[in-house]
């Protein structure tokens, strides 16, 4: 028996019979039901049957997004002092080749040989090495159309291109953020004054061209990443902050239970290898809780070593739990040990080492490469300048073969005569080595699904059922209603310079003056608005109006004046 994994219709195949059996109604569907009616979140180019695996973000959905994406920027930036940067989503093959995506970014497919639909191996059966087996056997079975599933194959996730017209340069749509940080780390560590550690953090969209992207939100072609590239001294992977937060508790599992320690006690105990690492981890459940995950539905997983990615030394992930799709991998933190600048200086020949400094510089010996400019010159005309500062930055170590330089996606081979070979001694201020990595990384995506998910409540008042969204104030779209009780001018007119002068400070807010006021709260509560303010005949003569909270649905009468002040302070 194989049973198709993760999607709304199960198939269990019995001898080459297909029964199918459609699950009920769940919290997802509703969820993506109102995500859609309200604007949050919904297919890209539906008009023309819609893409598996791209999504267009609505109005509520695109404030609710930029929403996560500050509050992660503030912890990143602000509580941790990385930088920020943006680099091109067109990536260069060589540096995906280096950083090993070309052959390593892969999943196992097969294909149907009726439907010609492709699925992931990983989705049809839990063990994929008896893929080969089941296929001989013919008792792997289309999950649609119940046809034979056929030719196990590796695909490639990414989506490639070219560079320029005519002579082009082959290049892949990014599949992360990381390897732009990575590519330019010595102009980062020259502008970070060559100080470990320090972070450098990017927030953009990746592509990754999904088999089978059939879990919505979950899983999709064109995302977003939020990632952080924090490099350390591999002699010393401690954080100033950790002392700070170390009695802090994590939740975490080991693929066998989960269990809750403090950070400190993790380190100590070895179930986390530093304090790096446990930091990030601190603040990536910090991040996502004041997000609004719900803490019951939250744990970091360790990656065991046969699932660990080919840069990772260690793997946590962060995931959040889903009632249609069980655990789900939102964040993973990485130790990325020196893998991907090691990478990088191989194949660019680029001196992208680091420095520990000596108390007093010592004397050495080296043999150095000395470009004759005389016949090197005419021979390179324009790029001579550029090829001799590169040639200046190379160590020599044994003999000298063939010296070839790569510049502007071409390789240069210097002839012998071009060039000498001769022994200098200088003075070393230090020692050079590759920084080691930690690297969160954050699926902007997942978590806003199960955000909206975890805080998606259905309420029973006077026989009739609506929904609401808890969702925390530093994340609602809408921060607040403002509603003239009826649609009276003296009613409206305050009403209107309400919503205007909050705007004016910055408050997002929703005016509405339709409906009875117990449909505008419904309204407000379906989206996730915290606040509503309504006007009466009283504000005419007291000037105060009556705030009610989602949450409590307690009302109280506030001063126009105080608005502002109000707002500012909520968290």
């Amino acid at each position: 028996m194989y049973v198709l994994k993760k999607n709304i219709e199960i198939s269990i195949i019995y001898d080459n019979n297909v029964e199918k059996k459609t699950m009920p109604q769940d919290v997802y569907d509703k969820v993506i039901m109102l995500a859609k009616r309200r604007g949050f979140i919904y297919p890209s180019f539906e008009i023309y049957g819609g893409v598996a695996g791209l999504y267009d973000y609505g109005p509520l959905g695109s404030q609710l997004k930029n929403n996560l994406e500050n509050l992660w920027r503030y912890f990143y930036i602000y509580k941790d002092s990385c930088l920020e940067i943006n680099t091109p989503t067109i990536t260069l093959y060589d540096v995906l080749e280096a950083s090993g995506h070309v052959d390593e970014f892969t999943d196992l497919t097969v294909d149907c040989e009726d439907c010609k639909l492709s699925f992931k191996v990983e989705d049809i059966i839990e063990d994929e090495s008896s893929i080969q087996q089941a296929i001989k056997d013919e008792t792997l079975i289309c999950p649609t159309c119940g046809g034979k599933l056929i030719n196990p194959h590796p695909v490639n996730l990414m989506f490639a291109t070219k560079i320029g017209i005519g002579k082009t340069r082959d290049a892949f749509l990014r599949p992360e953020t990381a390897q732009g940080i990575f590519t330019g780390f010595h102009l980062l560590y020259r502008y970070a004054r060559e100080k470990l550690p320090f972070g450098v953090i990017q927030l953009g969209k990746g592509y990754r061209n999904e088999v089978s992207p059939r879990q919505g939100p979950i899983r999709m072609r064109e995302f977003s990443m939020a990632e952080a590239e924090v490099f350390f001294d591999p002699n010393n992977k401690s954080h100033k902050n950790f002392s700070e937060v170390k009695d802090h508790i994590l939740y975490l599992y080991d693929n066998e239970s989960e269990f809750q320690l403090t950070m400190e006690d993790a380190v100590s105990k070895g179930v986390i290898n530093n304090q790096a690492l446990s930091y990030y981890m601190y603040l990536t459940q910090t991040i996502l809780i004041q997000g609004g995950v719900d803490p019951k539905k939250f744990r970091f997983r360790k990656h065991a070593d046969d699932e660990l990615a080919h840069y990772a030394e260690e793997c946590w992930d962060a995931e959040l739990f889903s009632e249609r799709f069980g655990w789900v991998e939102c964040v993973g933190i990485a130790d990325r040990s020196a893998y991907d600048i090691n990478a990088h200086i191989e194949a660019s020949k680029t001196d992208m080492y680091a420095m520990r400094r000596y108390e007093s510089p010592k004397i050495v010996k080296h043999k150095k490469i000395v470009p004759k400019m005389n016949i090197l010159g005419p021979k390179l005309k324009d790029k001579a300048g550029d090829i001799k500062a590169i040639i200046d930055e190379m160590e020599v170590t044994g003999q000298i073969e063939n010296l070839t330089i790569p510049f502007e996606g071409e390789e240069y081979l210097i002839p012998k005569d071009a060039y000498d070979v001769v022994e200098v001694e200088e003075k070393e201020a230090g020692e050079k080595f590759i920084p080691h990595v930690i690297e969160p990384s954050y699926g902007i995506d997942r978590i806003l699904y199960c955000i909206l998910e975890h805080n998606y409540k259905e309420i029973e008042k006077e026989n009739e059922s609506y929904h609401l969204l808890s969702l925390p104030y530093q994340m609602a779209p809408i921060k607040t209603g403002v509603f003239p009780l009826i649609k009276d001018e003296s009613l409206t007119c305050i009403s209107e310079k309400i919503d205007k002068t909050l705007r004016e400070h910055g408050i997002s807010t929703s005016y509405d003056e339709t409906g009875t006021i117990g449909r505008r709260y419904a309204r407000m509560d379906e989206i996730g608005t915290p606040f509503c303010i309504t006007v009466d005949h009283d504000t005419l003569d007291d000037k105060k109006v009556t705030m009610r909270n989602r949450d409590t649905r307690e009302q109280e009468r506030i001063d126009i004046d105080a608005l502002p002040d109000f707002f500012k302070k909520q968290k």
